[in-house]
């Protein structure tokens, strides 16, 4: 039986972008879902897309999410797709553009932004940017599944027709890489419950990663880590976020990572898109502050949803200060104004993004690594550091001292820690950091105390053969 359908016609009008028209089914079932029956085993040809078009059984999201990822890795190859990823939803959604038969329509994945009146556009570029090839997703939509800004939508678009700007949402398949029916439950990332870090995110690596070496022992960084890192300028920052990051892919591979670049060079954004397996976004210093406030405001939304889903997520951000300064030129003045020309009330949203940062009771973590700028010349950069300083749980302070002398990773030992650092540590190793704490302490000189620890680091295979020496040592002594 052929179902009717009924047309219904948004006359919302919207300064910047122009609408499109909504059609959308009058059945409930018909808007989250294609089919409901499973889908038989498609024998598909070593031919590409051409031949897989011609694929009798129509593929959905639903059937392919439950596939092994072997399989669907597998089915991707046949298809002539290459693809390097574990995401079952990326994979899925690559195979069902290829196999697409409906005409007039093609599948279509985005982050969710929703604007203030309501409608919302899921935006396709890498860096979040406005594009024509951005999807309009109407009001209907997004009050009946239950969607919130940052959220992944997967689902069945038009192209525009004549006169409009943007691809059209027809029907809502997936949120989040689920089924958009079973999203409605989720509860509110305001309301899950913040604890301490109690799982520490392994930082070593290899013998020669002196840098993740000394993390792990000096300042261990937990799952819901809110870490600063405080840095110079030309003191290996960079090096080291880029360190981290490769440290969590290799370590953890169950972790979600982001890396958001803000006000950065682009030779810088392309370099760290070669370096990290994990997901880039920037937005570069040739972009308009407003654009660096609404970028950085999409990622922490996007890493608040999949914390909502239960899982571990770390963004590393680049750069506090930089986030400062354009939160500065786009917020509205307040009629008062701290030491270096910074207005109190442009602290709040860089605040908010760090301070999301929490290990959460109910499952899954936000981990936030960002840098701060110091010793700048810039009196609002000082500003914003000392803001920053005692908001988070964890320091890593890099020293001009040690960069200047060309020791690296140029880490301050005695300035660098992480607080309840006691719930990231087994108790031996505790003792045994504790120790080294202390002849660390000893040393009057900080450039002396961290070369000698990066060279007696150079001559042992890892850090519990490192810190059997350093017990031993203590007891001989």
């Amino acid at each position: 039986m052929r179902r009717k359908t009924r047309t219904a016609t948004t006359t919302l009008e919207e300064p910047t972008e122009t609408l499109i028209t909504e059609t959308r089914p009058l059945e409930d079932e018909a808007v989250s879902f294609g089919s409901d029956g499973p889908a038989a085993d498609t024998l598909l040809s070593e031919e590409p897309s051409a031949t897989a078009r011609a694929v009798t059984k129509e593929l959905n999201f639903r059937d392919l999410i439950q596939e092994p990822l072997s399989d669907l890795r597998r089915r991707a190859k046949r298809l002539g797709i290459e693809l390097e990823t574990d995401d079952k939803s990326e994979l899925a959604y690559r195979i069902l553009q290829v196999t697409n038969k409906e005409p007039g329509t093609e599948y279509a994945w985005g982050i969710l932004e929703i604007l203030p009146d309501g409608w919302g556009f899921l935006r396709r570029h890498p860096n979040l940017q406005n594009t024509n090839e951005d999807v309009y997703v109407s009001q209907s939509q997004i009050k009946r599944f239950g969607l919130r800004t940052g959220d992944l939508v997967f689902g069945v678009a038009r192209p525009p027709k004549e006169g409009e700007k943007y691809y059209g949402l027809l029907r809502v398949e997936a949120v989040n890489g689920i089924p958009a029916d079973s999203v409605r439950a989720r509860k509110d990332f305001e309301q899950l419950t913040p604890l301490y870090p109690n799982e520490r995110l392994v930082m070593e690596t290899t013998p020669d990663n002196i840098s993740g070496r000394i993390i792990d022992l000096i300042a261990p960084i937990g799952k819901g880590q809110r870490a600063l890192i405080v840095a110079p300028p030309k003191a290996g920052k960079t090096t080291l976020l880029k360190s981290i990051a490769n440290s969590i892919t290799t370590n953890h591979p169950e972790v979600v990572l982001l890396v958001l670049l803000v006000d950065e060079r682009p030779e810088e954004v392309t370099d760290m898109r070669r370096s990290v397996r994990g997901l880039v976004i920037s937005s570069t210093f040739d972009e308009p502050p407003e654009n660096h406030m609404r970028v950085a405001d999409l990622v922490l939304e996007r890493a608040k949803r999949l914390v909502e889903q239960g899982k571990d997520v770390v963004v590393l951000l680049d750069s506090l200060t930089r986030f400062g300064r354009a939160s500065n030129l786009t917020t509205s003045p307040s009629g008062r104004t701290l030491s270096g020309g910074l207005d109190p009330a442009a602290l709040y949203r860089p605040k908010r993004f760090f301070g999301a940062a929490r290990n959460i009771e109910e499952g899954g973590s936000l981990t936030v690594v960002a840098t701060c700028l110091i010793d700048t010349g810039s009196r609002m950069d000082e500003v914003i550091f000392e803001e920053f300083k005692g908001t988070g749980n964890m320091e890593l302070v890099l020293s001009r001292e040690l960069s200047e002398r060309r020791i690296f990773p140029a880490i301050d030992v005695k300035r660098s820690g992480t607080r309840h650092e006691e719930l990231l540590y087994p108790k031996e190793e505790l003792m045994a950091i504790w120790q080294l704490r202390r002849l660390l302490a000893n040393q009057e000189d900080m450039v002396e105390a961290t070369e000698q620890l990066i060279r007696l680091l150079q001559r042992t295979r890892s850090n519990r053969e490192f810190l059997q020496q350093v017990v031993l040592r203590v007891q001989t002594s």
